[in-house]
């Protein structure tokens, strides 16, 4: 590593010295690019003439300052001032000149360096970018005739290098060239193919090649490796009861190869399916055994993997004081131990923890640094919760109109939170055409909680948010039902504001008060709610006489103590009159839209049938063989045709399936009565706002929509309706 500009910058420098001038020298590169060997070879030459490398009072020296945090450049130059010959070394540049700038070698001089066959040096050169250090390492105790091959099962076996989502440029680089056939090669391209999220097609075509061939091979090292990377590479986020499924297979067959490391990895998939399932306690005890099983291995990082999911559990439990205790100790273990994620680690667990205080972070803006860096991973998403959150709705509505449409066509570890995400922001700033698209997306995931990634955050059930988007109750139901079993305060606090029952603001407010959580008037109201909506604040209407919903010629006129509305005949007249004519009874919404009970729902078609998920299969094979033939050929324009349908196909099978491999079906006519009448409702109350707002304050608190619709009388109503 003794390039000559490099040695005649030290030759200057220590000339410097000698002759009682003084000086600087920058030397700026990134992480591996020799800094530190320039820094030694300064000290050895320094010493071979004599000169002092070490400070003493009145004698100028050659000062080494080879720090992870550069100094103050002022500082610098007063040392070189007095005398001394200053070195530097820095990841950015300081400022300081000269400024000697180091980067990747070529090919020619890494093969000087290392001494290896032309194939394994350009293996090297492209895994480390030419980098001396990184290329250094991976030729350490290669046999010189080791060729290409080698280099790549030595840089497999490395532990990654970079955080999650940020792809290592330099081993993609290596298994594009020289992946092969092997599978491990092949699963571990796709898995770093994730930070693209374009690339989805060729990632789960990486990932097929990979199993199919591993199974043949019977090798469960090998297996266990290649379906962990599978489940990296292709992250579906309706697929938890097979990350589950899959995560046995995977600890099971690591445990058999002896493969510690691939164990954890299967033991994280768990816990993250699990966590998913809304099976809290048996996620934490797979914790557990993964925190065992680390302490076993001597894996210095499984323990800050298993603190930040500690703390994570710790702040959804309202432990805030925990949750604090436990992310300082992830910031201080995380960098010990080289953990690339440990600052978006603990951003995360503060992050999450200032949203459920109330209290004011700097989300939007590091968020929006993410995004940048990652494009595609829905980082956005987050920062318009955060803007929304803060009470800025008009510049978080920009960005739910911004970022619905791409996100709701994405997938990925990221999508179901950032999916979670605009569903609260389109509630807090009142947008209902995108509530209504983010209902119909969540509400297969009914039942689950908002899981990111690998578990690191938990946002809260996916059923409150359905309950917020669609104003049924029952949604609401079933989330604080969870959040009662799982022991999760702080959801429950929100959910009961939600649903806003006088109970339910009675119970918020004492666990509030005990966690210490803001009350409900310094939370953002939603923009455009209506008066006395759950969470708007505002009294309702005092308790009356008999109010009435009458027939007024073509339309109804409505009394309400010393208010009235007229209101065009339709089908939320109706349909509310018909709720008030039965409070406390609950009404499907297949009834009020038939106008009667008794209507028969029609068995639900698959939207695909049998034969024709079958026809797709078969198809599917052909055009695998289409393009091996095309590549093999090397006919480009080809293999892009038939990737292009294979793609094609593949989607049409994912949205004809549901969870569990099960057929979506069609036609479900409860569901679209449901839709139907709540629409038809809430949009009869908000015509009654206009000129009697007390009165849709009572109502919108009063009725409860979903497939079963009811009227139950709030405070601040009526002693009675008198209907016509």
């Amino acid at each position: 590593m003794t390039h000559p500009r490099y040695a005649d910058a030290i030759a200057r420098l220590a000339g410097a010295l000698a002759a009682g001038r003084g000086g600087v020298l920058a030397v700026v590169g990134p992480r591996g690019s020799g800094r530190t060997t320039v820094a030694e070879a300064a000290i050895a030459l320094a010493t071979a003439r004599g000169l002092p490398v070490r400070p003493e009072p009145g004698r100028p020296a050659l000062i080494v300052i080879d720090d992870p945090v550069p100094p103050d450049p002022a500082e610098v130059r007063r040392l070189a001032a007095a005398g001394n010959a200053v070195l530097v070394t820095s990841a950015e540049p300081l400022g300081l000149d000269p400024e000697l700038r180091l980067g990747g070698l070529t090919a020619p001089e890494l093969a000087a360096l290392l001494g290896l066959a032309p194939d394994a040096v350009h293996a090297i050169w492209l895994a480390s970018g030419g980098l001396p250090g990184p290329a250094l390492a991976l030729a350490e105790g290669l046999p010189p005739g080791a060729g290409a091959a080698e280099v790549v099962e030595r840089a497999l076996a490395v532990p990654a290098r970079t955080a999650f989502l940020e792809p290592d440029t330099g081993l993609v680089r290596l298994l594009e060239a020289y992946a092969g056939d092997r599978p491990p090669a092949l699963s571990r391209l796709a898995r770093e193919l994730l930070a693209d999220p374009t690339a989805g097609a060729r990632r789960r075509e990486l990932v097929d090649r990979a199993v199919a061939s591993a199974r043949a091979a019977g090798d469960p090292g090998t297996l266990a490796r290649v379906l962990d990377d599978g489940l990296h590479a292709c992250w579906d986020p309706a697929a938890a009861v097979e990350r589950l499924t899959v995560s046995a297979e995977i600890i099971e067959l690591a445990r058999r190869a002896g493969d510690a490391r691939t164990e954890l990895r299967g033991l994280l998939w768990r816990f993250t399916a699990q966590a998913e399932l809304a099976d809290l306690d048996g996620a934490e005890v797979t914790l557990g055994v993964y925190r065992r099983a680390g302490e076993l291995a001597g894996d210095a990082e499984a323990a800050v993997v298993v603190t930040a999911r500690q703390a994570m559990l710790a702040t959804i439990r309202g432990r805030f004081g925990t949750a604090e205790a436990l992310t300082a100790q992830i910031a201080e273990r995380g960098r010990r131990a080289g953990l690339a994620d440990t600052d978006r680690l603990v951003a995360s667990l503060t992050g999450h923890l200032a949203l459920l205080r109330g209290t004011r972070h700097d989300g939007p803006e590091r968020l929006h640094r993410l995004a940048r860096r990652l494009p595609g991973h829905f980082f956005e998403a987050t920062a318009a919760l955060t803007l929304a959150a803060a009470g800025r709705t008009d510049e978080a509505a920009l960005d739910l109109a911004r970022l619905l449409p791409p996100v709701l066509a994405g997938t990925g570890p990221r999508w179901l939170g950032a999916v979670a995400d605009l569903a609260m922001v389109a509630h807090l700033v009142g947008d209902r055409a995108a509530a209504e698209r983010l209902y119909a997306v969540l509400l297969p995931f009914a039942g689950r909680l908002v899981v990111w990634g690998g578990g690191n955050t938990i946002t809260g059930p996916v059923d409150d948010l359905l309950g917020r988007l669609s104003g049924d109750a029952h949604h609401l139901d079933a989330a604080i039902t969870l959040e009662r079993r799982l022991g999760t305060l702080p959801w429950l606090v929100s959910t009961l504001r939600a649903r806003g029952t006088s109970a339910d603001l009675a119970e918020a407010t004492q666990l509030a008060t005990r966690l210490g959580l803001p009350a409900p008037a310094d939370n953002p109201r939603p923009r455009g709610a209506r008066p006395g909506h759950p969470g708007d604040g505002r009294p309702l209407a005092r308790d009356g006489d008999v109010w009435g919903l009458l027939r007024d010629g073509d339309g109804w006129w409505l009394g309400a103590g010393g208010e009235t509305a007229r209101l065009r005949d339709g089908r939320g007249v109706r349909f509310l009159r018909a709720l008030l004519a039965a409070p406390g009874r609950e009404i499907a919404a297949l009834d009020l839209v038939a106008g009667g009970a008794g209507l028969v729902v029609p068995v639900a078609e698959p939207v695909l049938d049998g034969a024709a998920r079958t026809a797709y299969r078969r198809r599917l094979v052909d055009l695998d063989a289409e393009v091996e033939a095309a590549d093999r050929a090397g006919d480009v324009d080809g293999s892009a045709r038939a990737q292009a349908e294979r793609a094609a196909l593949i989607g049409e099978l994912r949205r004809a399936t549901g969870l569990g491999g099960r057929p979506r079906r069609a036609g479900d006519e409860a569901e679209r009565a449901r839709v139907n009448a709540t629409r038809a409702v809430r949009a009869a109350i908000d015509r009654v706002a206009a000129t009697a707002p007390l009165a849709a304050a009572h109502l919108a608190a009063s009725v409860r929509t979903g497939h079963r619709l009811r009227y139950q009388p709030a405070a601040g109503g009526p002693a009675g309706w008198r209907l016509d």
